[in-house]
């Protein structure tokens, strides 16, 4: 989960989608084949009747994908069990995909977010950060630090990987592009003192 700290965006949904076929797939190699068959089959009948009922439709805005290419990862994830990638004029990215593949995706997105606060708290790589909190929807954290050690390091770099996990899970909740924030807030361990505090995507902006 380390690698989830530095991957750009893209590749991060890449791998959530296979996270989750995987995790289909494992529970799936349960049930016999025609079993199998006849749940895809029922999934299939459904969406004809229902079509437009059950699906989600996701935008990522083109801010997020700056500096990357992102017609390979596209091309991945049409390969996964998303329904359709549109990649519009403005730039931004809008993927529908059936409920069932959206309520998936929102786990696991959760679940990769708690293991990279959980090796946050326990790396060597971050030794300065003593705990990490959050609330509930993602969209705040603080990590709470040893100044002196924080000072001289470059563990602010751990804030990257919340903020890019944070920004997706709000775009897939359904927050608007337009207002879509992750706030980091560093404090000193021993005092409570805000030594600083990075609100993505905005400061990202700034540095552009």
């Amino acid at each position: 989960m380390k690698k989830i700290l530095i991957l750009p965006l893209t590749l991060l949904f890449s791998i959530l989608l296979v996270a989750c076929g995987q995790d289909k797939e494992s529970e799936s190699g349960k049930k016999s084949d025609n079993a199998d068959r006849a749940a895809e089959e029922t999934k299939d009948e459904s969406f004809k009747v229902d079509k437009g009922l059950l699906n989600v439709e996701v935008t990522i805005p083109a801010s997020l994908f700056e500096g990357q290419e992102i017609d390979s990862v596209i091309t991945e994830v049409k390969k996964e069990r998303i329904k359709e990638v549109i990649k519009n004029d403005d730039g931004s990215v809008t993927y529908k995909m059936s409920k069932s593949v959206h309520k998936e995706m929102m786990k696991e997105m959760e679940k990769d977010i708690l293991e990279t606060i959980e090796e946050i708290k326990t790396s060597k790589d971050f030794a300065s950060i003593k705990d990490v909190s959050y609330n509930k929807s993602f969209t705040e954290f603080t990590l709470t630090v040893n100044k002196e050690q924080f000072e001289n390091s470059f563990d602010a770099m751990a804030s990257m990987g919340l903020a890019l996990t944070g920004m997706y899970y709000q775009l897939f909740s359904g927050v608007d592009s337009e207002k879509f924030k992750v706030t980091v807030i560093f404090k000193d361990e021993s005092n409570g003192e805000v030594i600083n505090t990075i609100v993505y995507p905005d400061d990202l902006n700034k540095g552009n």
